[in-house]
């Protein structure tokens, strides 16, 4: 019996491994069997490609936007102290302002900026022009142009140049990006004046800020690597549209560490149509000088928590002034949102429009007071310097 079950198995072996190779060899042999290479014929592209399928290529994107970078060279005349300087600040100011003590030389610098307007509007960094006695632009085709300073926002450190030459491609933008933690991006400027450079990365943050850059401050970071020179230049997405510009790096050797910031594309497109219109940025303005509530100024006002902004300074004849604020107030609320700082309150003020009114809800002396005031314009401000 035992003899019969053996045959009888090693008989259903061999006839399932003829038909195994049949099926593979030739299907056709067998009723409704059909090549494995035709259903490979049939099978979706992604299953025929396996791992020969085309490698991921930025190219296109960088194709679109790269000929609206253009490169930046400045010129300006400093003044070199002939002996070292000491450390006093004080005294190295009246040191220099002594005859024969300095002599001016000539200092060349340089950055990256945007074709923002087919009219040849571009925007740039103001750290890159800072003070330049000229300025010239270099297109990705060769073409150069002197640019002309149309206005500067030190606050925000961008500017806007005009150049004058024809057929001068502008910048694909959307006027309201989705930019969010992860997306791709990619940096193209001239780091170190090796000439147009990308680099890519994603997305690490947004609404950075508190960083001590500038006054308002509310900036891309990212990853992709961005060096000296790359300031001014384009932050693009995937589609070749601009997502910032290129700003700034943290870095304590000079280098790229992977954290850059880049003010958001909105906000720059909003500073040059000011600066287009105006002639500068205007910003709301009530002549008060805001402070941030420590616990140690809590508990001397008697507050329960350390929300809202202290009136550390109110300028005399300005409109909070009129209003009735006074130094001590506690600023708890604008246009009866709820104020969290002094740069809340700041970043709310700016987008203001000149001769509108601004509520504020304060504490004074633990009474609940609430003012009407017409917001002013900012006075020009110089930013920190770069």
């Amino acid at each position: 019996m035992k003899r019969l079950w053996l045959i009888f198995a090693q008989t259903v072996t061999i006839c399932l491994g003829i038909l195994f190779l049949v099926a593979t060899l030739r299907p056709q042999w067998l009723p409704g069997g059909a090549p494995i290479s035709s259903v490979l014929d049939n099978a979706p592209a992604a299953l025929q490609a396996g791992p020969a399928a085309a490698p991921v290529s930025y190219a296109a994107a960088v194709a679109r936007a790269a000929p609206s970078v253009v490169n930046i060279y400045t010129s300006k005349h400093v003044d070199v102290p002939l002996v070292p300087l000491p450390a006093d600040p004080r005294l190295e100011q009246f040191l220099r302002g002594l005859p024969g003590f300095t002599r001016r030389e000539a200092s060349t610098s340089l950055g990256s900026g945007v074709i923002a307007r087919p009219d040849g509007a571009i925007l740039t960094n103001y750290h890159v022009i800072e003070a330049a006695d000229a300025i010239e632009v270099r297109l990705r085709d060769g073409r150069r142009a002197t640019a002309k300073l149309i206005g500067a926002d030190p606050e925000s450190d961008l500017a806007v140049l005009k150049i004058d030459l024809p057929d001068l491609p502008a910048i694909a933008f959307d006027p309201n990006p989705a930019v969010h933690v992860g997306d791709v991006v990619l940096a193209i400027g001239n780091p170190f004046g090796v000439g147009q450079t990308t680099t890519q990365g994603i997305v690490s943050a947004v609404g950075r800020n508190r960083l001590g850059l500038n006054t308002y401050e509310d900036f891309i970071q990212t990853d992709a690597a961005i060096n000296p020179g790359n300031s001014g230049g384009a932050l693009i997405d995937t589609r070749g549209e601009l997502v910032g510009i290129n700003t700034a790096i943290y870095s304590e050797t000079g280098g790229s560490l992977g954290i850059g910031f880049a003010i958001p594309a909105t906000a720059a497109h909003r500073i040059l149509d000011e600066i287009l219109a105006h002639g500068r940025v205007r910003r709301g303005w009530l002549g008060l000088e805001p402070q941030d509530i420590t616990p140690d100024l809590a508990q001397a006002f008697h507050l329960k928590d350390t929300r809202g902004a202290i009136t550390a300074r109110v300028l005399p004849g300005g409109p909070a002034a009129r209003a009735g604020v006074r130094v001590g107030d506690v600023l708890r609320a604008l246009n009866d949102q709820p104020v969290e700082d002094a740069y809340d309150l700041l970043n709310r003020l700016a987008p203001l429009p000149p001769d509108s009114t601004a509520r504020l809800t304060l504490l004074r002396q633990g009474r609940t007071l609430t003012l009407d005031v017409k917001v002013g314009i900012r006075p020009p401000v110089r930013g920190p310097g770069h």
